[in-house]
C-alpha cells in the first residue's frame, strides 16, 4: 500500500509478520543430548542462537522483504519481549540489506487513530530492553537445563518408574519459588494447631429487629477468665447505651486496570484460570476490542481520551445509560501511582456486543471495571453502638449505604445495608440474653491462584506477563494440583524438591534469588547495569547452589523419595 508519512515521504510499503521469537539459545550439538555431558557443565559450556525449521520460512521472507526496502518499522508488542523479538528482525533484514533505516512504532491498542499516532511518532529500538530479555535467556537455558537433567537423571536411578509417574522433573528460577508459596500454606494448614477460645454475645430485640451486640475483647483463650466475666455481667445485667457515632464511610472505587489486577479479578470473580484469561485476552486485543493486556500501569495518561472510549459504551442495553452518567458527570479517574512509561492500564477500545462465552465474560468485566473506575465511590453512613454492663463493653455496628456510585456497574463488589436498631445515648434496657460462646481457631485456607498472583507480585517473582505461566508449568509438572474448590495443593514430588533443598541447607523455593534476578533485569533496561556482568555474576550464584546439591545429593533426593 501507499502511504504519506511526514518524515519519509510519499512512500510504498510492504507488510509482513513473525509468529513469537525466531530464534532461541541452545547448546552446540555435543551438550544437547541428556548424557552428553556432566550436568555441571553447562553452566560455562558455549551456546548459540538457533532458528527451528518451522522459522526459517519466516526468517527467508524477512530476507525477501529487506532487501527491497530501504526502511524497516518494528510493530512488535510494545514489552520486553516484544523488543527483543524486534530486534531479532533487525538483525535478519540488516544482514540482508546493511543500508536499512530502522524504527520503532509504540502503540497499546489496535485502532486506527492509535496506529495513526504511532505511525507518526516513531522511535528508535530499544536494544537496552532487548539486552535484559538476552539475559534472562542465556539464564534460564544454562539453570533449567543443569538442574533439570541434574534432578530428573539422579532421581530415574533411585526411583524406576519415575518415567511413568512424571515426564522429567524440571527446575526454574520461577517455578520453584511459586511451589514455594504453594508448599509454605500447605504446611501452615497441616501444622496448624486450633486453639479453643471463648466470648460472650449480647442479644436484643427492638423494632422488630435483633440486635446481636459482640464483645469488645472479642475473644479470650482461657475458659475461667471468661466465666469470671460472664458472672460479673449477670450479677447486674442491665444495659447503658454509653456511645454512639456516626461516620461517614467511603468504600472506594477500582484503580485503573494493571496485568496483575486483571489476572486475580479474572480468577476471583469469574472463576477463569489467568493462563487462560491472558489468552482471551490477547484475542480481544489482536481484535480490536481492548488495549494491550500485559502492562504495569494503574493510573491513565493525560493524552487517553477517557470521553471518546465511554461514548462508544454508551450503546449498550447494559451498561450503556451508566456510560452516560459518567460521560455527565465528567470521567473521573480514581488513578494509582504506577506506571511502566509503555502501556496505559488495561481498557475497552470498541464497543463488542456479539461476543460469546469467555470472551464475552472477560469484556465485560474489562468495561465495567473501566467504567467503575471513572465514577465515584460508594458513601454510605456506619452507626457504632456501645454499650456496657457492669463495666464490661460490648458493641453494635450498622450500615446505611446512601450512594452507590460505581457499586451500580461493578457488580463484583458487594456493600449492602445492614439494619439495626435505633438507640439513644444513656438509654438503659434489659438485654434478652446473654450467651457465653465457644469456637476454635481454624486454619488457614489453601491459596487460591488470585493469593498466589499476590504473592508472586509482592516478592518479585517472575513478571506481570508471565505469572500464569509459571503457576501452569508447576501445575504440568505435577508438582500442585487444583483441588475441586479451585485452591491449589502441593503434591508429593513439589514438597519433597522443596523440603529436600531446605534439608542440604538451600532455601531454593524462596523467592529471593530470583527477586534479584529480576531486579538487575530492569536495572539493565534503564542502562544502569552490563547486561554481561549481570549474567556472569547470576550464574555464579546459581552453579554456587548447584555445587551444594552435588555435595549432598544423597541427603538430597532421600528427602525428595520419601516423599513421591
Amino acid at each position: 500500500m501507499s502511504v504519506h508519512h511526514n518524515s519519509l515521504g510519499d512512500c510504498q510499503m510492504s507488510f509482513t509478520s513473525v509468529s513469537g521469537h525466531l530464534f532461541n539459545y541452545d547448546f552446540y550439538e555435543d551438550k544437547r543430548k541428556w548424557w552428553s555431558c556432566e550436568p555441571k557443565q553447562l553452566f560455562t559450556a558455549p551456546i548459540l542462537q538457533t532458528c527451528s525449521d518451522q522459522n526459517k520460512y519466516i526468517k527467508n521472507t524477512l530476507e525477501r522483504e529487506a532487501k527491497r526496502c530501504s526502511v524497516l518499522i518494528i510493530w512488535t508488542d510494545c514489552d520486553r519481549e516484544g523488543e527483543n523479538i524486534g530486534f531479532e528482525v533487525i538483525t535478519v533484514c540488516r544482514a540482508a540489506n546493511p543500508r536499512m533505516n530502522i524504527f520503532r512504532a509504540h502503540f497499546s491498542e489496535i485502532t486506527i487513530p492509535s496506529i495513526t499516532r504511532a505511525f507518526n511518532a516513531l522511535i528508535q529500538p530499544n536494544k537496552k530492553v532487548s539486552d535484559a530479555v538476552d539475559v534472562r535467556q542465556k539464564l534460564d537455558l544454562r539453570l533449567g537445563a543443569a538442574f533439570t537433567r541434574f534432578l530428573t537423571l539422579e532421581l530415574q536411578k533411585l526411583v524406576p518408574n519415575l518415567k511413568d509417574m512424571y515426564k522429567l522433573v524440571s527446575y526454574g528460577s520461577c517455578q520453584f519459588p511459586t511451589l514455594g508459596f504453594v508448599v509454605d500454606r500447605f504446611k501452615a494448614r497441616e501444622n496448624f494447631v486450633p486453639q479453643k477460645f471463648w466470648s460472650i454475645d449480647v442479644h436484643y430485640t427492638k423494632d422488630n429487629m435483633n440486635a446481636c451486640f459482640n464483645w469488645k475483647r472479642v475473644r479470650v483463650f482461657c475458659e475461667q477468665s471468661c466465666l469470671a466475666v460472664m458472672s460479673k455481667v449477670m450479677d447486674s445485667p442491665e444495659a447503658v447505651v454509653t456511645h454512639i457515632n456516626t461516620k461517614r464511610r467511603t468504600k472506594w472505587r477500582p484503580q485503573p486496570m494493571d496485568t496483575v489486577t486483571f489476572e486475580r479479578s479474572v480468577s476471583s470473580k469469574l472463576k477463569i484460570n489467568a493462563k487462560r484469561a491472558m489468552t482471551v485476552a490477547e484475542k480481544l486485543y489482536t481484535s480490536g476490542f481492548i488495549s494491550y493486556p500485559r502492562t504495569e500501569t494503574n493510573k491513565f495518561p493525560p493524552e487517553l481520551n477517557l470521553v471518546s472510549y465511554c461514548q462508544m459504551q454508551t450503546a449498550s442495553p447494559i451498561w450503556g445509560q451508566f456510560a452516560q452518567r459518567v460521560l455527565t458527570n465528567g470521567p473521573n479517574p480514581r488513578n494509582g501511582t504506577k506506571s511502566d512509561q509503555a502501556h496505559p492500564p488495561i481498557h475497552p477500545t470498541k464497543y463488542a456486543p456479539n461476543l460469546n462465552g469467555e470472551e464475552k465474560r472477560i469484556y465485560e468485566l474489562i468495561v465495567r471495571h473501566f467504567l467503575a473506575t471513572l465514577d465515584k465511590d460508594a458513601v454510605g453512613y456506619e452507626t457504632a453502638i456501645e454499650i456496657s454492663i457492669n463495666e464490661e463493653l460490648f458493641a453494635l455496628n450498622g450500615l446505611r449505604v446512601e450512594e452507590k456510585n460505581y457499586l451500580e456497574i461493578y457488580t463484583y463488589d458487594k456493600w449492602t445495608d445492614k439494619d439495626i436498631p435505633q438507640f439513644n445515648q444513656n438509654e438503659r434496657f434489659i438485654p434478652d440474653s446473654i450467651l457465653m460462646t465457644d469456637g476454635q481457631t481454624t486454619a488457614p485456607e489453601l491459596l487460591t491462584e488470585a493469593q498466589l498472583i499476590a504473592l508472586m507480585e509482592k516478592h518479585g517473582i517472575g513478571t506481570d506477563a508471565t505469572h500464569a505461566e509459571h503457576i501452569e508449568k508447576v501445575k504440568d509438572r505435577k508438582y500442585i494440583v487444583e483441588t475441586p474448590d479451585r485452591r491449589l495443593k502441593p503434591e508429593g514430588l513439589g514438597i519433597g524438591l522443596v523440603d529436600g533443598y531446605e534439608e542440604i541447607g538451600y532455601q531454593m523455593s524462596k523467592p529471593h534469588l530470583r527477586a534479584a534476578l529480576e531486579k538487575d533485569l530492569k536495572a539493565i533496561c534503564d542502562g544502569i547495569k552490563n547486561p554481561e556482568e549481570v549474567l556472569n555474576y547470576q550464574i555464579k550464584e546459581y552453579e554456587k547452589v548447584f555445587n551444594e546439591s552435588l555435595r549432598h545429593k544423597n541427603k538430597l533426593f532421600e528427602v525428595v523419595v520419601r516423599k513421591i
